[in-house]
């Protein structure tokens, strides 16, 4: 199993949206992540699984603060610790970029990407109710330091 992990760009966003689909029940729309690609102050980075796109995650680096926009790994790739090296490369970003700290919300269901995050001493700062949709709660987190 050949792992790498590459910045988004227009050659791969149509397998990110692929992954985005798969995952999500509102998933993002492909012109979005080509809007990200557009942004300056956004950064995303794809995994790659013996070439093949398989999972990305995304920050906005805002002055010195970096907020994790989203993190997916493909249905079919879940539950083979992918998800570690995409946290792994946005904790590295944030050390390398010296942000003070990173910030997510996620939904209060998501038991799995919760326990990815307190894994990374990602900590519990608040909540959102009624955020999402479905009108689920958003756990709000962050890793400082």
């Amino acid at each position: 199993m050949k792992t790498k992990i590459m910045p988004l760009d227009f050659s791969n966003v149509d397998k990110v949206y692929e992954t985005e689909v798969s995952c999500f029940l509102h998933p993002w729309a492909k012109q979005s992540f080509i809007e990200e690609i557009n942004n300056p102050l956004a950064k995303y980075f794809v995994l790659l699984l013996n070439d093949e796109p398989v999972g990305y995650v995304g920050l906005w680096h805002i002055l010195d603060e970096g907020h994790i926009t989203n993190i997916a790994i493909k249905k079919e790739h879940q539950g083979k610790g992918l998800s570690h090296l995409l946290i792994k490369e946005i904790i590295d970003y944030k050390n390398n970029n010296h942000l003070k700290f990173l910030t997510l919300e996620v939904r209060e269901s998501n038991i799995v990407a919760r326990k990815l995050y307190e894994k990374y001493n990602f900590k519990i700062i608040g909540e959102r109710k009624k955020y999402y949709e479905n009108n689920e709660t958003a756990i709000l987190y962050s890793l400082e330091g």
